[in-house]
């Protein structure tokens, strides 16, 4: 009976991690809704999606499953409905929450419609959503510099700019090409950033222009992890193909790499995301003191100890 149920939960597990929306399920669940508040409001339809992708993470994150809120609007003092707190900029933050999907894109349309600070957007052409998406950016709407192209990058990839022209896009269900490292395992293919694993911890690679802000919204994470996880301080963001930890880094390497031998530039902190083992742990195994770095050709212990 113990074993039954020991394999029911790793039933129910297994299904948690395919049942992720990917972007392409999203545009196709939710377009009709976006072309309608088009309709109801002037807004694009390719703005809207962009929008509900890249702030739901295609409707994974916990604000979207919790609350069916699809764009991370925040209770502000107007707000009458029901709300849900969630760790953004701040911990336990007021946001809105929803009765349905519908009702979430319903309000995200009215709070850009009657909101003052995007009037000048209006006189915009519904086809024009680099403008759009630009004027969002300078309006306000989000922090992140990058917020725009973000936007547009994501119209263009799935040809969401069909949308505004009554026309559904073509979404071929196809797995990103990336540069897997070798061993490395591929969990999941599609969305914005796919999710391997190294060393039985789940990563994503960066791309140009992103932050670790970014991929806190986008993996539903709170707002320290990421960085604790990468032993990253504030003030940094990440680089194009840097290796992102999305889980805690294990405390020794896999069977098969015990022992390291330095290259010339490589720091501790770069082996440590190389190989999926906690800077504190390496420290620890090699006898050095936090912050101390190892010369060209000395041996770094992956997995027991220096003697």
């Amino acid at each position: 009976m113990i074993k039954n149920i020991a394999l029911f939960i790793i039933f129910i597990a297994a299904s948690s991690v395919s049942a992720q929306i990917t972007p392409q399920q999203y545009i196709q669940k939710y377009s009709d809704v976006a072309v309608s508040e088009m309709k109801r409001t002037g807004i694009p339809a390719s703005i809207t999606m962009a929008q509900g992708i890249l702030e739901s993470g295609s409707g994974n994150s916990y604000l979207a499953k919790e609350a069916n809120n699809h764009f991370g609007i925040k209770c502000h003092g107007s707000w009458e409905g029901e709300t849900i707190t969630h760790d953004d900029d701040q911990k336990n933050e007021c946001f809105r929450k929803y009765p349905t999907v519908k009702a979430s894109y319903d309000d995200h349309s009215d709070f850009i419609k009657n909101g003052s600070r995007y009037a000048s957007l209006f006189e915009l052409k519904s086809t024009d959503y680099k403008n759009w998406a630009k004027g969002l950016q300078r309006a306000g709407y989000a922090t992140n510099k990058k917020y725009a192209d973000k936007l547009i990058e994501l119209i263009e990839r799935y040809d969401l700019h069909k949308l505004d022209l009554g026309v559904a896009p073509v979404l071929a269900e196809k797995p990103e090409q990336i540069n897997k490292p070798t061993g490395d395992k591929l969990v999941i293919s599609s969305g914005v950033h796919p999710v391997l694993e190294r060393n039985r911890v789940q990563y994503t690679i960066a791309k140009n222009g992103d932050t670790y802000e970014d991929l806190t919204t986008e993996f539903d994470k709170m707002r320290w992890e990421l960085r604790k996880y990468n032993d990253v301080p504030e003030g940094i963001q990440p680089e194009a193909g840097q290796v992102i930890y999305l889980q805690p880094k294990r405390n020794k390497s896999e069977r098969g790499n015990k022992i390291h031998e330095v290259k010339k530039g490589e720091t501790m902190w770069f082996i440590s995301q190389k190989y999926a083992v906690r800077l504190t742990k390496l420290y620890k195994r090699n006898k050095l003191e936090p912050g101390a770095e190892p010369e060209p050709g000395d041996k770094i212990y992956l997995r027991g100890r220096k003697h």
